[in-house]
């Protein structure tokens, strides 16, 4: 399941977002940037990764209601400079818990990967 597009390198491949990976992801955002709104998420997912993925509104928003419910992240609704209402994400106690969590689960995948791939 694709969490998102990823644009193709340079051999004509598509890298994808693994499924799992979305959510800590947006962890990590928030956890470095503070309190960002969907967008700014997403904008800031496309960055870190060198464009490598382009998080889509469809992935994003049901990522970030799990994350709320879950209680990893908190939300509010702001008023931004165009007088837009935005809801707005931070990262809760147990949200940067479990970002940790998912950091070292990760670690383990990569080294795992990495060994079958050598």
């Amino acid at each position: 399941m694709c969490m998102g597009t990823a644009r193709t390198s340079g051999t004509g491949h598509r890298p994808v977002v693994l499924q799992g990976t979305l959510e800590p992801m947006i962890l990590a955002v928030i956890a470095s940037a503070g309190e960002l709104h969907g967008y700014g998420i997403a904008r800031a997912i496309e960055r870190k990764s060198g464009a490598v993925f382009t998080i889509e509104e469809g992935s994003l928003y049901p990522a970030m209601r799990r994350l709320v419910e879950r209680g990893h992240v908190r939300s509010r609704w702001t008023i931004g400079p165009s007088g837009r209402r935005a809801r707005s994400y931070w990262l809760s106690a147990s949200g940067a818990r479990e970002l940790g969590r998912q950091r070292e689960l990760w670690m383990a995948v990569r080294v795992g990967v990495d060994s079958v791939l050598a």
